[in-house]
């Protein structure tokens, strides 16, 4: 193991140290000077991901009175950009994060930065997203275990595309292979549009995408679904199979929602933490969710955090075989 490697994994046990919000309590409503809330996201504006964060905020502004919410984006560095920002800035409540996992817990091992994770309050999850398995609906694979049977004859014969690595949807296409114990030609490109785009040319046999980044096109007949890394069938997609009912245990998803810096005040935490289960449980919100492709799930943050522990584990093991860049550095 290298000295890179051991620091990661050294990190680890330090950066599950990361603080995390109480249950949601009912909050006073605010009284003098409107607030100023500046939401932080970690991706270019008009991106998939970016489209999904201010659908939320639509969603979330109606249960914030007198607040006033901006949005800034800061894209870069696979996400780090925006979380470094978001632990750095002033815990005096001016400034919030959208927040996700696996991401988080990527960058704390491949950048060996357990303070990424130290420096925030995950305050709750909002949204779940499954990574879907796609293959061009011209020429469509027939399921994901054609895939690994396929690349175990020839992996170079069965391009599978992702976007860039270190991104939730590339870190559960090596945890595909580790599972199979087949090589695969992985093969990554600069964003999920890019890799949506070569699926669709037919440049890669199949791609590993966000479920939101590739609904429209599978419902539009442009991209088969041949399977779903998750325990149990997507309400809209209910003829597309699970990974697991194939003898693959593999459930990968997108986990989204609001982080503070430590030390912001307790009432505004409070204030957001009932704000986000109320969208997370609103049953509109709910219904557009899933036909964008993810679910409206709340979870709050002590339970977000023990999961993003769990996950954190399990990708400090896929980096000592299966580093997803070629350095720490990035």
């Amino acid at each position: 193991m290298t000295g890179s490697r051991r620091h990661v994994l050294a990190g680890l046990a330090a950066s599950a140290a990361i603080t995390f919000a109480p249950a949601p309590t009912r909050a006073a409503q605010p009284a003098g000077p409107r607030r100023h809330l500046t939401v932080l996201l970690g991706f270019p504006e008009g991106s998939g991901p970016d489209k999904v964060a201010r659908d939320f905020v639509g969603f979330l502004a109606p249960h914030l009175p007198g607040i006033d919410l901006a949005l800034r984006n800061l894209p870069g560095d696979a996400g780090r950009t925006m979380l470094a920002a978001l632990g750095d800035a002033a815990p005096n409540g001016a400034t919030a994060g959208w927040v996700m996992t696996p991401t988080l817990p990527a960058r704390v091992i491949d950048r060996a930065e357990a303070s990424l994770s130290q420096r925030l309050l995950l305050i709750g999850q909002v949204e779940r997203e499954p990574i879907a398995f796609v293959s061009p609906s011209s020429d469509p694979a027939n399921s994901i275990q054609d895939i690994i049977q396929r690349a175990g004859d020839d992996a170079g014969a069965v391009p599978l595309g992702t976007p860039p690595p270190g991104s939730p949807p590339h870190l559960a296409a090596l945890r595909l292979q580790v599972l199979a114990q087949t090589q695969l030609n992985i093969v990554t490109f600069p964003s999920p549009e890019a890799a949506r785009q070569a699926v669709l040319a037919s440049n890669v046999s199949a791609a590993a995408l966000g479920l939101s980044e590739a609904i429209g096109d599978i419902n539009a007949g442009n991209l088969s679904a041949i399977g779903i890394a998750a325990r149990r069938r997507f309400g809209l997609l209910p003829d597309t199979p699970v990974l697991d009912e194939g003898g693959i245990p593999l459930s990968a998803f997108i986990r989204r929602g609001i982080a503070v810096p430590v030390g912001t005040p307790p009432d505004l935490v409070a204030l957001l933490a009932k704000a986000l289960q109320a969208v997370a449980e609103d049953d509109v919100f709910r219904a557009q969710a899933e036909a964008s492709g993810y679910y409206a799930a709340w979870e709050d943050g002590a339970t977000w955090v023990d999961q993003m522990q769990t996950e954190q584990a399990a990708l400090a093991k896929l980096w000592e075989t299966n580093p997803w860049l070629s350095s720490s550095a990035g």
